[in-house]
């Protein structure tokens, strides 16, 4: 599952109105009437699923509690997904090596 502050694309200590702001923003980019990419429809549910959690505080404080508690067995694939989706949010998309 990606990080849903990644997918917002705000920090871990980002305020519930700048969750809100970036919620909108990559609404109104991605939503599937908007947008006739193949992709935006997953990602939209995608960006609706994180802010319905992000949005709700002790949603959010659980989730924050399951993050902190996590290990990461990838380093290179989590930091591979943290600047994909920076780039995402940018509406960058970066090509991948196949030979990874």
């Amino acid at each position: 599952m990606e990080n849903l502050y990644n997918i917002l694309g705000v920090s871990p200590t980002a305020s519930a109105e700048e969750i809100k702001k970036a919620y909108r923003s990559l609404a109104m980019r991605h939503h599937p009437d908007r947008n006739t990419h193949p992709g935006a429809e997953s990602r939209f549910n995608a960006i609706k699923t994180a802010y319905e959690l992000l949005s709700d505080p002790k949603k959010r404080a659980d989730y924050n509690q399951s993050l902190n508690n996590r290990i990461i067995i990838d380093p290179e694939k989590e930091a591979l997904s943290l600047w994909n989706s920076l780039f995402n949010r940018c509406g960058i998309v970066l090509q991948h090596n196949s030979s990874s």
